[in-house]
């Protein structure tokens, strides 16, 4: 039996005004997005990819249309309120990591857990299991600084689940990488789709990294033009 929907976009149209001229983004899309599966989106550059996925995550909000995650209508929720979804329910995982230079591994992972209610106690247990499942407690003491590439990935993986987050979202998360990091940052990525029953999104330029994912959907012009079941 196909699993409920955790995500559905209806109709949405994203443009922006450069002056008297609309620009159009993203143009009439629908998506629907079964909880726990691993997507992959596909496109050209300037075809809507990181619009969507912002759209998807509460970073922005459609010119048109609903975006909802579970049951909730995130594209009609005020600033503030947004910002309170987004700190429980979206995981990020960036191309640059982002992570605070002067900040161990632990203390980057701790950070999104500062903004929830929660005890010391309770930080640490997350914190610690976060970093357990992406194989760095030996090395939560370190900075970025004195981990490699792979491992700083891997750290910003686990500041994006530590909060056990609806979503977790990854724009070009292997795109920084050499190609046997990146390898591991994928195998990280299904482990813990197959280990928490995530559902991931990923947005990628590499077929290699997209063909990782249960399915591939192509954007071209802000419009869905081609959608693969991998195989």
């Amino acid at each position: 039996m196909p699993s409920p929907a955790i995500l559905r976009i209806h109709h949405v149209h994203k443009y922006f005004t450069r002056g008297s001229e609309q620009v159009d983004v993203l143009k009439d899309l629908n998506l629907s997005v079964p909880a726990g599966e691993f997507l992959a989106l596909m496109g050209p550059s300037g075809s809507g990819k990181t619009t969507l996925l912002n759209l998807i995550a509460g970073l922005d909000r459609p010119s048109e249309g609903e975006v909802w995650v579970g049951e909730q209508r995130i594209s009609s929720m005020s600033e503030s309120r947004l910002a309170r979804w987004r700190t429980r329910h979206v995981g990020f995982v960036f191309q640059f990591y982002h992570l605070l230079p002067v900040l161990s591994a632990y203390e980057n992972v701790e950070l999104p857990l500062l903004l929830l209610p929660l005890s010391g106690k309770e930080r640490k247990r997350q914190v610690l299991t976060a970093l357990e499942l992406v194989g760095l407690t030996n090395r939560m003491r370190h900075r970025p600084g004195q981990l490699s590439g792979g491992q700083q990935q891997r750290v910003g993986i686990a500041r994006a689940i530590v909060a056990d987050p609806t979503l977790i979202v990854a724009d070009e998360p292997t795109g920084d990488l050499d190609a046997t990091s990146a390898e591991e940052i994928l195998d990280l990525l299904q482990e813990l789709q197959a280990a928490l029953k995530k559902t991931i999104l990923l947005v990628t330029h590499d077929i290699h990294a997209a063909e990782r994912a249960d399915r591939i959907l192509h954007l071209e012009k802000g419009k869905l033009v081609e959608n693969l079941t991998v195989v």
